[in-house]
């Protein structure tokens, strides 16, 4: 469960307020301009930046000021921010042991997490052998195997073509049912990925000018939205 209560945040000049609340295995989508404040909502509940005012509850646990190691969050970038000299049995293992002193159990718990993300046998491989995707699929393990209730994805696939995309999305769909996680995501697309969303938040101006199911974006009463923000259905 996510709740920010009343939140404002302001950044120079910009100007933030949120008040949502997602309820735990929920998956929602974030869309909306650049430099609307997505990224800055997924930064707050992350804990990387405070709020000036309000509260935020994350499965009914007050974590306003608690910092980001404390939090039941895990959280991956468009920029995977894999370690090129380390393999990706080590990069996945950061999300266990920084140290790296993996004992048996904890190695196969690393190709158990492999085996769900479709990368078998690529323990000992560099993230320079590897596809864009594949170095997606690596950070997503590196997030699953922390094993936290709530993931938060910004912008993880837009560098990928559709396909790759279309692909990575249904892996996320799976692990989410899988591990039930509260799952959101930032995205600048707004077509039939929304299918593997049950909420759509759109973000103008710092605020959330819609929250609804992505199938009522795309209502009469509702089109003004998409259109103001430049997405075409």
């Amino acid at each position: 469960m996510i709740e920010l209560n009343q939140i404002n945040y302001q950044y120079d000049n910009f100007k933030m307020h949120f008040d949502i609340k997602i309820p735990a295995k929920e998956k929602a989508v974030i869309v909306g301009p650049s430099g609307a404040g997505k990224s800055s909502l997924l930064s707050l509940i992350a804990g990387f930046i405070f709020p000036n005012s309000g509260q935020i509850l994350l499965n009914h646990q007050n974590m306003t000021h608690t910092l980001p190691g404390k939090r039941p969050v895990s959280i991956l970038f468009q920029s995977n921010n894999l370690f090129g000299h380390l393999t990706v049995e080590q990069n996945i293992g950061l999300g266990i042991r920084p140290c790296l002193k993996l004992n048996a159990s904890e190695q196969q718990t690393i190709n158990d997490m492999l085996a769900k993300v479709g990368l078998i046998g690529f323990n000992d491989r560099y993230p320079d052998q590897l596809s864009g995707g594949q170095r997606q699929r690596v950070a997503l393990a590196r997030c699953l195997i922390q094993r936290r209730p709530i993931l938060l994805l910004d912008e993880p696939f837009s560098a990928l073509d559709q396909a790759l995309r279309f692909e990575m999305l249904a892996l996320v769909d799976q692990v989410c049912n899988e591990f039930d996680l509260t799952l959101m995501m930032v995205s600048h697309y707004l077509d039939d990925s929304l299918s593997y969303f049950s909420r759509c938040l759109v973000v103008n101006h710092g605020q959330i000018v819609f929250n609804g199911l992505p199938t009522q974006l795309n209502q009469s009463e509702n089109k003004h939205i998409a259109k103001m923000l430049g997405f075409n259905f």
